[in-house]
This record gives structure tokens, sequence and C-alpha cells, in this order.
């Protein structure tokens, strides 16, 4: 089915897996880079797609390269807040009504200069709350004749960090933890990490709404983090997983069985048997198709991100190769995001237009995935506020579809 780009953009949607580091808009990295005396490799938007933010990328290492930049830039404050009301704007601007916006508190923490976790949480959550009271003022939105614009943040853990060139605060942990580990220094700062997520959620009112653990799959499994995600668990932090993006199958079945999973990310690889490579698991493709049961029947969401996958996996090739037809055949729980929108140089209006054009989605299929996306978010407000946000957006969904006469 064919659907007009007037009408993706005007549907109500939200994005889940969306990268407050790796969503900059690029004219602002400029300005931000001069003000915060940040070398980069090109002072102009168009230097800066042709030598960073690529359409297309080799691997997932240069994929990764821009990270540098926007996170060293991200390290001043007034940046920091600016980046992330532009990203709510920017969202506000293409139909957007909720956004999970996750980064890493840790990578931009500097102990030498007093830039502490808190600090950093208030200052990301002024830049949200401000886009969001401008929004909401509207008088359509004040008087119910669309939905409200809403956020959640989502904390992310690194996976792996080493003693030198990630950030001031990990290297400062490197040197007094001397004694440990790299591993132990590792989970030492996750668990800082979720336990400073609950206080500043429980004492200072902010919308932590999720963990996840982001970084290297390969070699760092979601099972090393049990007992971070065991924390948030109990404390009803709901928790997503960075899982099956580079590695197998198995690393889905780790953060459904070890993290208490509520939702994935990616999931790329549970229709992609050549990737798992546990020796135990006999039959790869068996094993990816009951782990796809299960989630299925959990109704677990799968964070879909297209055109990230297709560029840090250039394998793939073609669109309608990615293991989204799978995921579709299979009935799972599917949201479509967009993973980082300067670095994938996309947006979510762009996403669903990709998935639209390239796969079998009739009408009654997009506004349950649609659904999806406000039934499994993390919501910071009681179930009962969800329930009626949720219903608030599928109906400006209908409404949408009436003034677009669209019809199965």
């Amino acid at each position: 089915m064919q659907y007009p780009t007037e009408f993706i953009k005007a549907m109500p949607k939200a994005d889940l897996h969306l990268h407050l580091d790796g969503s900059l808009r690029a004219s602002s990295l400029v300005d931000m880079a001069k003000r915060a005396d940040v070398e980069l490799p090109s002072y102009t938007e168009e230097g800066l797609f042709e030598q960073v933010f690529k359409s297309h990328y080799n691997n997932l290492g240069e994929y990764l390269n821009g990270f540098q930049y926007t996170c060293a830039v991200l390290r001043d404050l007034e940046n920091l807040e600016q980046a992330a009301y532009e990203l709510a704007i920017d969202n506000q601007q293409e139909g957007v009504t909720y956004i999970e916006v996750r980064f890493a508190p840790q990578l931009l923490m500097n102990p030498a200069t007093g830039v502490t976790f808190d600090t950093i949480m208030h200052v990301v959550n002024d830049g949200l709350s401000r886009a969001k009271n401008e929004y909401n003022q509207q008088t359509e939105v004040q008087q119910g004749e669309k939905p409200a614009f809403d956020y959640g943040i989502i904390n992310c853990a690194m996976r792996m960090f080493g003693k030198k060139g990630f950030s001031p605060y990990y290297t400062q942990l490197f040197q007094q933890l001397r004694d440990f580990e790299p591993m132990q220094v590792i989970r030492t700062a996750a668990m800082e990490l979720v336990r400073a997520s609950v206080r500043m959620r429980d004492e200072e009112g902010i919308p932590i709404v999720g963990l996840d653990i982001a970084g290297q799959e390969i070699g760092y499994p979601a099972s090393q983090f049990k007992d971070i995600y065991e924390y948030a668990h109990k404390n009803f932090l709901l928790k997503t997983v960075h899982a099956g993006e580079a590695y197998g199958a198995e690393s889905i079945f780790e953060a459904l069985t070890q993290c208490h999973a509520d939702r994935l990310g990616h999931g790329y690889s549970l229709f992609s048997p050549e990737m798992t490579e546990d020796p135990n698991i006999k039959d790869p493709k068996a094993y990816g198709e009951k782990l796809a049961s299960y989630i299925a029947d959990q109704r677990i969401a799968v964070e879909v991100c297209l055109t990230s996958n297709l560029q840090t996996n250039p394998a793939i090739g073609d669109i309608k190769n990615h293991n989204f037809k799978h995921m579709l055949d299979h009935r799972l729980a599917t949201v479509i995001c967009t993973d980082n929108r300067l670095v994938s140089r996309t947006t979510v209006s762009n996403e669903y237009q990709l998935a639209v054009d390239n796969f079998d989605i009739p009408l009654h299929r997009l506004k349950d995935m649609v659904a999806y996306s406000f039934k499994k978010n993390f919501y910071p407000g009681s179930y009962t506020e969800k329930r009626d946000y949720t219903k608030q957006n599928l109906a400006y969904f209908d409404k949408m579809v009436s003034k677009f006469g669209l019809t199965e």
C-alpha cells in the first residue's frame, strides 16, 4: 500500500531508540564546536556530511567515528541543553509526539570541572522540558485537537571503555580502582549509573524511565551486567538492551533471561542464523525461530532501526533483505526508530517511509506499529495516564487517516 509522505509526517509517532549524542543538528555541531573549542574535520555542514556523517559507511567503526566530536561538544553544558532542546523541536516538527532520549551521562561527566551526573541530568531535562512546554502551549494542544508532546530519558551504561580517551570520569575511575580488573571497573561504573538514575528519578523527579547498555556487543555480553539490570528491575526502572545488532541471537537470549529486558534494541540477528557463534546451539535457525516465537508471544517490543542497520552492516545490501520482513511475518511488536538522526542522516518520518515503501504494511498493520510505539514505551506517568495518552494519539492517527482519505 502506498502512503503519501504528507500523511506519514502528519500521523502521530514516537521514537523509542534515539541517541542524543548521535542526533545533533549538523549546523549546531559547528557552532557548538567553536564555542567549546573542539576541533572538527570541517566547519561546514557539507564538509561534515562528506567526511564524517555519510550516507553510507564501510563498517561499524566508521559509523561510530562521528561520536568523538558530538560527545566532545556535549561536555559543554550550554551545548548540552541546546542539543536536548533542538532534538525535541526537530521531532515535534515532523509529527513525533513522544520521544525517549538515551545517552551515556558518564561519557560527558568531568570531575575536574564539577560536571557531575546530577548536573548533566538536570541540564538535559531542562532542554527537553523547555521544548515540551513551548509545544504544549499551542491552542490545538490546549483544546485537545492534537496530542501533547512528552518524553522520557533512558540512561546508558557503557559495555566497554578504556583507561584513557573515553571520558574524564572513566579515566579517573580507572585511577581510583587501579587494582581492579578492567571489567570490574566497567561494572562498577554501570552500578553507579543505575543507582544514581533511580535516586534522581525518585528524589529529583527527573523522568528517567529506563536503563540500557550501549557499546560493543562482541566480547562484552549482557550477562556481565546482570546485577546492574537486577537493581533496575527491583527498583521499577524499565529495561532495554542493545542486543542482536552486531552479534548472534544468543545475545538476545541473554538480554531476555539475564537482564529482564522489556524491549530489545535492534534485535536484527534474530533471523540471521549465520551470526550465531555459540557452539552449544546446534541448529541456529530453529533456535532463532523459537526465540522469535517467545518474543512475539510475550509482546516484547523490538526497536527497529532500518537505516542504521544498513549502514553498520553493509552486507545486508538492499533494504528488502533486511530482517524486518521476518519480524513482520512472525508478528513481532516492532517499533520504528531512528537510532541516530545525524549519524544516519534520517528522521522518524524517513524511517516509516522506508518501511512502508519496501514492505507489505497495510493500513491496519501500520496502525498497529504506531500503537506499539505508544503502548510499549516507558511513559513517565502512571499506567492510566499512559493509556489515556495512547488513546489520544491513536485517535489522532484515525483523524489523519480520514483527512487523507486512506482505506485498506
